[in-house]
């Protein structure tokens, strides 16, 4: 499995694995497979109701509205709402074990998935439709462009995640995101987000001083070197910190960092 280093904000290299092309693809395949079952559903549901609907001008112009609403609404914002909220995955990529990070190991920001949003599938496949729609009506010119730029752009994402270093698509290049596997790494929830007792008493308040994408540095780098047994990592990471937050305290470098982010986690709750 290809592999990336990716430079922290204490000058620290870590590793990620980037997932293998047919993980992405099987990933997405599932997410795509729940939208159009959701669709049928949606549609007979909605064809139910129609029967049943006395007609007349304004109750099927508000069904029609609503079918919009309930076919398009869900699949518009399936990526981004469950990318947001479930920390950079979607059901296909939770269960293929793949997630969406910023650059530098963290999580991504909203703006950034919005970003890859932005540029995904979804909206190259209405535009698909559209070009099928100017080839029924006899325009024929502006549906061999439309066709022309989807399969451009299937075919340029294809190659730009088979083919670069981070494997990175169009959407992950704008939006400055990579996705890696997690298959082999801690759960993220369970190292940046811990449950602390309510009786934790903080070492090391001055944590706070800290930004959010330092939190992810530190965090990954205590997850990396854990799970490399790379003390030196560790210890790198604990006396820069140290140093910029004036501490002296001797610890072990691994529970040095791992009390930062208790410490963290309590404080920021408070």
């Amino acid at each position: 499995m290809p592999t990336i280093k990716v430079p922290t904000n204490f000058n620290i290299e870590v590793e990620f694995e980037i997932p293998e092309f047919y993980k992405r693809f099987i990933a997405l395949l599932i997410d795509w497979i729940i939208l159009i079952f959701y669709t049928k559903i949606a549609s007979e549901i909605l064809n139910s109701a129609a029967i049943q609907t006395p007609y007349d001008s304004d109750s099927f112009e508000s069904l029609n509205w609503m079918a919009i609403a309930v076919l398009l609404g869900p699949v518009l914002i399936y990526f981004p709402f469950l990318e947001i909220t479930m920390n950079g995955q979607t059901i296909g990529k939770k269960l293929m074990r793949i997630q969406v990070v910023n650059e530098n190991g963290g999580k991504a920001s909203i703006s950034q998935l919005l970003i890859r949003w932005l540029v995904r599938e979804i909206w190259f496949i209405f535009l698909f439709q559209m070009g099928q729609y100017y080839s029924a009506t006899g325009n024929k010119l502006e549906s061999t462009f439309l066709i022309m730029v989807v399969l451009g752009y299937f075919i340029t994402d294809v190659i730009l995640v088979i083919s670069s270093k981070k494997g990175q698509r169009l959407g992950d290049l704008l939006a400055n995101t990579i996705i890696i596997d997690i298959r082999r790494r801690g759960n993220i929830e369970e190292t940046v987000f811990q449950e602390v007792a309510e009786s934790y008493v903080p070492v090391f308040p001055e944590i706070m001083k800290l930004s959010d994408r330092d939190i992810n540095a530190i965090k990954t780098i205590l997850e990396t070197s854990k799970k490399k047994n790379d003390y030196y990592m560790a210890e790198s990471a604990a006396e820069k910190i140290k140093a910029h937050l004036k501490i002296e305290r001797d610890m072990s470098p691994f529970d040095f960092l791992d009390t930062l982010l208790k410490d963290y986690n309590f404080l920021s709750t408070k």
